[in-house]
């Protein structure tokens, strides 16, 4: 029968942090080990106390600060050294002193590793592994062995390989993972390879092994690399050869091109092969993982990532979204609510009555007839034709939508503005701006200085409009992303600027273009602040409305 569970084991803080840009302090790895038991990880693999200070750190504080409910924390280390006994290797004794209930040892697989990498001997290989893993066991550690390389040995040497898994299940191995260490494996060939192992070594008796009645207790797992992009399909066909540990990290980090994805693997897994791998509850955590591992590790979220990206269910092609109104799962392979993300619809030059007309409601906005909807439409792909990029800068949209509305009443207008940038002798670069803008019927001349032509522009506009709106102040720009579209035309190429800005609880991004940098961030700039102060005015549940100044305030 096949079975349902498949254990998970994760190695985001052990292999991910090989990974190029991939950094965490010991206080990120105690955090994100709490996440990871809280989502339901059934070990997490957090360090190899040998290799470096902060591993040896991590484990020393999880004694007493880690109160893991669900997961077995594991140490990572490799076998003792050719002529060592284990109990006179060092490394091998961090491993006993990290103190936890798990530890995993790996071990090499492949000859050319053996006689060119270790410089011994292949027989001497195989007592390092026997006896290892013999000695950690007799410390009462749950063993784990990974098969570094194994595919690789197993293609050029298919019965050493085999002898090492024999060697570590003689010694006493709870687990043996089959490693794709360099990432080169293809689908059918893990399948292949994994068949052989359970055929040779967990269902028939040889000399070299015990009984297969004495080897139901030895997992079989699979440790993928992606270096050929099939990190996570090779996972997948492991699991269905017979594989039920699964090692992986989150998000996919890991040196080179990466580890396979568990925020892949898991959906794989439970949605749509039938197995069973952390409770549903846990499964809609799953973009809220993938996210605070992101930001643990300060790195942007990838957009296109599978499952969990902001555009995994992302529809923008007028016929897709014409076709998710009608039935929304036409165009998705899974409902995004069972792993917490959820549906969106873009507009773009790419768009349809549709799309508008979603947007539209997805906004709470009425008032817009059919036939403006589609003038809006048009609009937006003129405008998209001319640099602007609206399936990103959704509050750009709102506003569009908002001003199309009848008695649309602005909080500001624009009247004029300038801009300069100077360099004055003992001051270095100076900018300065000027904005002059009517709010209700009053006209407002302010002059500010700034680090840059926009942020002084910023500051001129807030100058002018803070004494109507004084939440502004709990606005700030977040990013400021300027794109080159056409660069054969040199310095007159239109430019487009995105501009995100948050009040602390919400985020939203306005775009500008135009051959004129300055005009191109202003119409972001102004558009940010115009949608903030009318989205923050629904939100509150108040009216807008322009004060009077007592005297002399203008």
């Amino acid at each position: 029968m096949q079975p349902t569970k498949v254990i998970l084991y994760d190695t985001t803080l052990r292999d991910g942090t090989q990974g190029e840009g991939v950094s965490l302090s010991c206080d990120d790895k105690l955090r994100i080990a709490r996440r990871l038991d809280e989502f339901g990880m059934d070990y997490i693999e957090g360090g190899w106390p040998g290799s470096n200070p902060k591993d040896i750190e991590f484990f020393e504080r999880a004694q007493n600060e880690l109160d893991l409910k669900h997961a077995r924390l594991a140490a990572f280390g490799s076998t003792c050294k050719a002529g060592v006994d284990p109990a006179e290797d060092e490394q091998v004794q961090l491993l006993i002193r990290a103190n936890t209930p798990a530890v995993t040892i790996f071990g090499k697989t492949w000859d050319l590793h053996v006689t060119e990498v270790l410089r011994t001997t292949l027989d001497e290989n195989l007592r390092m592994i026997r006896e290892t893993v013999r000695y950690l066991k007799s410390h009462g550690k749950e063993v784990v062995y990974d098969a570094e390389h194994f595919f690789d040995g197993y293609r050029a040497n298919p019965e050493y390989a085999l002898s090492t898994l024999k060697a570590a299940i003689i010694g006493g191995a709870d687990s043996i993972v089959l490693c794709d260490t360099n990432g080169g494996g293809l689908p059918w060939q893990i399948g292949e390879a994994v068949d052989a192992v359970r055929s040779e070594i967990l269902g028939q008796e040889t000399p070299f092994a015990p009984r297969p009645s004495q080897l139901a207790h030895v997992t079989l797992g699979i440790h993928a690399h992606n270096d050929s992009e099939t990190g996570v399909a090779n996972t997948l066909e492991a699991v269905r050869r017979g594989c039920t540990q699964v090692q992986g990290t989150i998000n996919g980090y890991g040196e080179r091109c990466g580890n396979a994805n568990l925020i892949s693997i898991i959906p794989d897994l439970q949605l749509k092969m039938g197995y069973d791998c952390v409770p549903h509850e846990s499964l809609r955590q799953l973009v809220e993982l993938s996210r605070y591992v992101s930001e643990m590790a300060n790195l942007n979220p990838d957009t296109h990532q599978p499952f969990v990206g902001q555009s995994a269910f992302a529809h923008k092609g007028g016929t897709h979204v014409n076709a998710v109104v009608k039935y929304v799962m036409s165009y998705q392979h899974i409902d995004p609510a069972l792993i917490g993300n959820e549906t969106r619809v873009l507009v773009s030059e790419l768009s349809g009555k549709d799309n508008i007309a979603i947007k539209r409601k997805e906004f709470g906005l009425d008032g817009l007839t059919r036939e403006e909807e589609r003038r809006i439409l048009q609009q937006i792909k003129e405008l998209e034709n001319a640099g602007f990029a609206f399936e990103s800068a959704e509050a750009s949209v709102d506003l569009m939508l908002r001003r199309a509305r009848s008695g649309y009443q602005p909080p500001f207008e624009l009247i004029d503005y300038t801009a300069t940038v100077e360099h004055r002798a003992g001051r270095g670069m100076f900018s300065e701006a000027t904005v002059k803008v009517r709010v209700g019927d009053r006209i407002f001349h302010e002059v500010s200085e700034g680090n840059g032509p926009v942020n002084a522009l910023n500051r001129a506009l807030r100058k002018a409009i803070l004494p109507f709106y004084p939440r502004l102040r709990a606005v700030h720009l977040t990013d400021y992303k300027v794109r080159i579209l056409d660069s054969e035309s040199g310095t007159a190429a239109m430019t487009r600027v995105l501009i995100d800005f948050s009040d602390g609880d919400r985020q939203w991004t306005t775009v500008g273009a135009s051959t004129n940098i300055i005009e191109a961030s202003w119409i972001a700039l102004s558009d940010s602040v115009e949608y903030y102060i009318l989205t923050d005015a629904e939100r509150h549940h108040v009216e807008i409305t322009v004060p009077e100044l007592v005297a002399g305030d203008d």
